[in-house]
């Protein structure tokens, strides 16, 4: 046996704020929202889903935010996405690149660590250089 992959990342949110869950992860992370299945939806929380990326969040009755674990998100314009989180009035940190990665943190509206990672192309250096 082998993992062959992540199929989601699921954290969790507080009871009945599923509609400020949609106003970070929809409009500032720009993640479409996907229908949960009937047999979940009666328990609450809700699913955002891309092409590539899978965050579920679930409701959790004694709620704690995850300050320490956290998904880390690639996205392809990671001032953009900054700027979009600031705009809504979402703190972020300031950029920093380790190794080939330039990487922030922001906390979703629940207290929820959320890293956001670009990574940089290499730079050519001459024409030999791969």
């Amino acid at each position: 046996m082998s993992i062959i992959g992540v199929d989601h990342v699921q954290l969790a949110i507080p009871p009945g704020s599923e509609a400020l869950a949609r106003e970070f992860y929809c409009d500032v992370l720009e993640l479409p929202e996907r229908p949960k299945p009937p047999e979940l939806a009666a328990r609450g929380g809700c699913w955002f889903e891309s092409e590539s990326v899978k965050i579920h969040l679930g409701v959790e009755q004694d709620f704690r935010p995850s300050a320490k674990a956290h998904p880390g998100l690639l996205v392809d314009d990671l001032d953009s996405v900054l700027s979009r989180c600031r705009q809504k009035g979402f703190q972020a940190s300031e950029p920093e690149l380790i190794e080939a990665t330039r990487r922030a943190f922001v906390q979703d509206p629940f207290g929820n660590r959320i890293e956001l990672m670009e990574r940089m192309l290499a730079r050519r250096r001459g024409p030999d250089a791969a």
